[in-house]
C-alpha cells in the first residue's frame, strides 16, 4: 500500500508540468485569435473609410493685396501702363515676423588702424591718415540698426565713433539714417535720409569693409578723406529688361566741401548712375557702371565729377569665395576755380579770375585668394589735384587673414610719390611729404548682424 502512494506521488509530479504548459498553450491560442478579431475590425473600419467619397475642400483664397498695392497680373498676360503705375505688392518678410520679435537687426563693427612713416612725413602731415601718423587707434565703431518697417519701408540708422585726431577725446556722430519706401509705382524705390552716396562703387562701402586699409588716393583727393555723404533723397529703377540694369538719380543738400559745399536746395547737388550686371558661365562675373555728380562750390562755382567703375570676380566651380577680383575706378573732375591775378607785380592780388581746372585719376586693385582665410592683393593709385598743380601715384600690396568670418587682419606696405609740384598741404612745418613709405595695420571685428556687402 504504501508503495502505491509513492507510486502517484511521484506520477503527479511528472504530470504538473505537462498540465501547466497545456493551459498555457489554451490561453495564448485565445489571445492570439483576439488580436486577429481587433485587426479585422480595424481592417474593415479602414475599407469603408476609402469607400467613401472625399468631402469637399474650401474655395481657393482670393490673394490679399494691401490697400494701395497691385494686384498680381493674370497668368500668361502682360501689365498694362495703369498696372504699372499701381504700388508694387509689399513683401511678406514683415508679415512673418512672430509676435514678441524685433522687426530689426543690430549690430557693431569695430576697424583699428595704425601706420609707422617718416619723421618728416609725420611732421608735414603727409600720411595717408594725416594727423595720425605714428599712432595706433580706433577709425571706426559702428553701431548699425536696420530692417523692415513695415510691408512698405525699410530703414538704416549708423552710429559712428572714431578717434579724429591725437588727444582729443573719441568722437560719436550720425553716419547714416535713411528711410527706403520699397513699393513705389514704376517698379521705383526711393531712399531718403542721410547717407553715403551710391557714386561709383567704393563710395557707399564702409572702411571696415573695404578690401584696402585705407581708400583710394583718387577718391581721397577728390571726395574727401570720409567720401561723400549727403543729406537728401535717391530714386533707383530697375526696368524690365532682358538684361540687369539699374538706373538712380538724386538730390542732396551738397554739404561735401571737397568737392561740392554749397549746401543748399536752392543750388543742389545732383547725382546720377548707371549700373549693370552680368555673368559669363557659372564663374564669372562683371560689374560696369558710371556716375555723374553735379553742384556748387561754396565760392559759387559750378562743379561736376564723371565716374567709371569696374569690377570682376572669377569663382571656380565648387569654391564658397572667389579665387581672383579685379576692382578699379576713374574720375574726372571739371571744376571753375578762383585764382587771384598780380597784375602789376607788386605781390599784392588785384583781380580774381575764375579759370577751368580739369582733373582726373584712377585707381585699380587686384585681389588673389587661393585659401579660404588667407588673401593678397596689390593696388595702384594715379591722380591729380582737384584744384592745385601736381599729382601723385602710390603702390599698396597687402595681405588678409581671416581666424573667421566675424574678425580680420590686415597687413600692408604703401609707398606713395608725389610730383615737384606738388605744395600747400604736403609741405608743411619746414618739413615735405613728397615721397612717403607707410606700413599699414588693420584689425577689424563685428559682433552681431551685417548686412550684406555690395559685389
Amino acid at each position: 500500500m504504501r508503495v502505491l502512494a509513492l507510486i502517484f506521488i511521484a506520477l503527479c509530479t511528472a504530470l504538473t508540468p505537462a498540465i501547466a504548459a497545456a493551459q498555457d498553450a489554451a490561453e495564448l491560442r485565445r489571445q492570439i485569435e483576439q488580436l486577429q478579431k481587433q485587426l479585422q475590425s480595424v481592417t474593415d473600419r479602414l475599407q469603408r473609410l476609402e469607400s467613401q467619397p472625399p468631402p469637399p475642400g474650401p474655395a481657393p483664397a482670393t490673394p490679399t493685396v494691401a490697400p494701395g498695392a497691385a494686384a498680381p497680373p493674370p497668368a500668361g498676360g502682360s501689365l498694362s501702363a495703369i498696372d504699372l503705375a499701381r504700388p508694387r505688392q509689399p513683401f511678406s518678410l514683415y508679415q512673418q515676423r512672430g509676435s514678441g520679435q524685433l522687426l530689426f537687426d543690430m549690430g557693431i563693427a569695430g576697424d583699428f588702424v595704425g601706420n609707422i612713416t617718416q619723421r618728416n612725413v609725420a611732421r608735414a602731415g603727409g600720411g595717408t591718415f594725416a594727423g595720425q601718423e605714428n599712432r595706433f587707434f580706433p577709425r571706426e565703431v559702428e553701431l548699425s540698426l536696420f530692417g523692415q518697417i513695415d510691408p512698405y519701408a525699410s530703414a538704416v540708422v549708423r552710429i559712428e565713433a572714431g578717434e579724429e585726431a591725437p588727444g582729443q577725446e573719441t568722437g560719436v556722430h550720425l553716419a547714416e539714417a535713411y528711410l527706403t519706401l520699397l513699393t513705389l509705382p514704376f517698379g521705383t524705390q526711393a531712399r531718403l535720409g542721410q547717407m553715403r552716396n551710391r557714386f561709383g562703387w567704393s563710395n557707399e562701402v564702409h572702411e571696415h569693409d573695404l578690401p584696402w586699409v585705407d581708400r583710394p588716393n583718387v577718391m581721397r583727393n577728390f571726395l574727401g578723406a570720409e567720401g561723400m555723404q549727403e543729406k537728401g533723397v535717391e530714386l533707383t529703377l530697375v526696368p524690365d529688361l532682358p538684361f540687369y540694369i539699374e538706373a538712380l538719380a538724386g538730390i542732396f543738400n551738397g554739404d561735401n566741401e571737397t568737392a561740392f559745399g554749397r549746401g543748399t536746395l536752392q543750388h543742389p547737388l545732383a547725382t546720377g548712375r548707371l549700373r549693370t550686371f552680368f555673368e559669363l558661365g557659372d564663374e564669372h562675373a562683371i560689374q560696369l557702371g558710371m556716375s555723374v555728380a553735379s553742384g556748387q562750390t561754396g565760392d559759387r562755382n559750378r562743379s561736376t565729377i564723371l565716374g567709371g567703375e569696374w569690377r570682376y570676380k572669377y569663382r571656380p566651380d565648387g569654391w564658397l569665395h572667389p579665387l581672383i577680383t579685379l576692382t578699379g575706378e576713374a574720375l574726372y573732375s571739371l571744376r571753375k576755380a578762383d585764382v587771384g591775378v598780380d597784375l602789376d607785380g607788386d605781390g599784392a592780388i588785384d583781380q580774381v579770375d575764375k579759370r577751368q581746372r580739369n582733373h582726373w585719376g584712377w585707381y585699380t586693385g587686384l585681389e588673389v585668394q587661393p585659401f579660404r582665410r588667407w588673401a593678397g592683393g596689390v593696388r595702384y593709385d594715379w591722380s591729380q589735384y582737384p584744384i592745385n598743380p601736381g599729382w601723385e601715384w602710390a603702390i599698396e600690396p597687402y595681405v588678409s587673414f581671416w581666424p573667421s568670418e566675424f574678425l580680420r587682419f590686415r597687413l600692408a606696405y604703401k609707398h606713395t610719390d608725389r610730383s615737384p609740384q606738388t605744395r600747400d598741404a604736403f609741405n608743411l612745418n619746414d618739413s615735405s611729404a613728397r615721397k612717403v613709405d607707410e606700413l599699414l595695420f588693420q584689425a577689424s571685428f563685428i559682433l552681431g548682424a551685417h548686412p550684406a556687402h555690395p559685389f
